[in-house]
This record gives structure tokens, sequence and C-alpha cells, in this order.
């Protein structure tokens, strides 16, 4: 391996940053799919990204979470061409709202507060955030609030459907490898 150049600061890397590479990769081309999916009103889409931030708050912890979810946002909006646009700002206060609902519901009994619950709980939270500030900065009207039945139900459902299959990986990644058939003696 080369050394650095003059100047230059060499930052160490551990296996820690490379899981959290990995897992933000993940996240992002899970984002860029949920960007190319029709939605029926803008705004709704199935937020899949958000399946792998629960994995990694299971797995690894609220801060790897807030990590992966980051860097979702900034790097998901730089390929979108959306940085710094109206719409990065929304997605990152949905990200910052669903984080700081889940760093308390990561600490629950995970017997009655599982990846179902951590995600509806998120989901719902990430459209309040983006609601909120839509309200605050793009449509100083009231009128928005209007919108908040109809986001509330979407978030309700895809915040389950994610829940589900985050459970389901979490499931299958406890249960380990499942071991090839034995074959048959005839």
């Amino acid at each position: 391996m080369a050394s650095p150049s003059p100047g230059t600061v060499a930052i160490p890397l551990g296996p820690e940053d490379y899981r959290i590479a990995r897992l933000a990769a993940a996240a992002i081309g899970l984002a860029l799919v949920d960007a190319v999916i029709p939605s029926p009103l803008p705004g709704v889409k199935p937020g899949l990204a958000n399946i792998v931030t629960l994995v990694v708050l299971v797995r690894y912890g609220w801060g790897a979470a807030a990590w992966v979810s980051g860097l979702r946002v900034v790097a998901g909006s730089l390929l979108l061409g959306q940085f710094l646009a109206p719409g990065f700002f929304l997605a990152a206060a949905g990200a910052l709202a669903s984080l700081l609902v889940l760093a308390p519901v990561a600490r629950l009994p995970r017997r009655w507060f599982g990846p179902v619950t951590a995600s509806v709980l998120a989901a719902l939270a990430h459209i309040g955030g983006q609601l909120l500030l839509a309200r605050l900065w793009l449509i100083p009207h009231d009128g928005l609030w209007v919108l908040l039945p109809v986001f509330s139900a979407a978030a309700l459902f895809f915040g389950t459907i994610n829940g589900l299959i985050a459970a389901r990986l979490l499931a299958e990644a406890d249960a380990g490898p499942t071991p090839p058939p034995s074959p048959e003696k005839s």
C-alpha cells in the first residue's frame, strides 16, 4: 500500500467502520430502489432503507443506526441529485425525527416492543418530522395538516410491512444457516 502524500492525514479504519459502510451501502441501495417506485401521492414511499436501519438498531445499537441513517440520507441525496434541495431537508428531518423516537424505543423490553413496533413508531415520527418541516418552511399554511391522516395511514402500513421484514431477517440471522437436506437412502 502506498504511503500517504505529505500533508495528508491517514485515518485508521476498524472493523466497525467497514461494517457501517457495508450496511449504509445496503440502505443507500434500497433508498435508490425506493426512489424509482411510482407513488400515488408525493412523499408516500415504502421506506425500504428503514429495514436496514431497524436491523442495525437491534444488532449494533442506536449509534450505528444513526450513522447508517445519516449516511443514507446524504449519499442517497447526492446520488439522486437532491443534495441541499427541499427533498434532502425533508428526508433529513424525517430521519432525525425517527432516530429521536428510536433512541428510547431501543431501550424498551423486546418482549413487547420488537422491530414491528419500532418500525411503526419510527415511520410515524418520520412523516411527522417531514410534515412539521414542510409546515414551518415550505407550506406555511395549516391546511397542510389535512394530509396527516393519509400520510399516517401510509406510515402505519409501510412501517408494519418493513417491521415484519426486519423481524424476519433478524429471526433468520438468529437461527443461523439451515443445514442442507440429508440425502435420502433408497
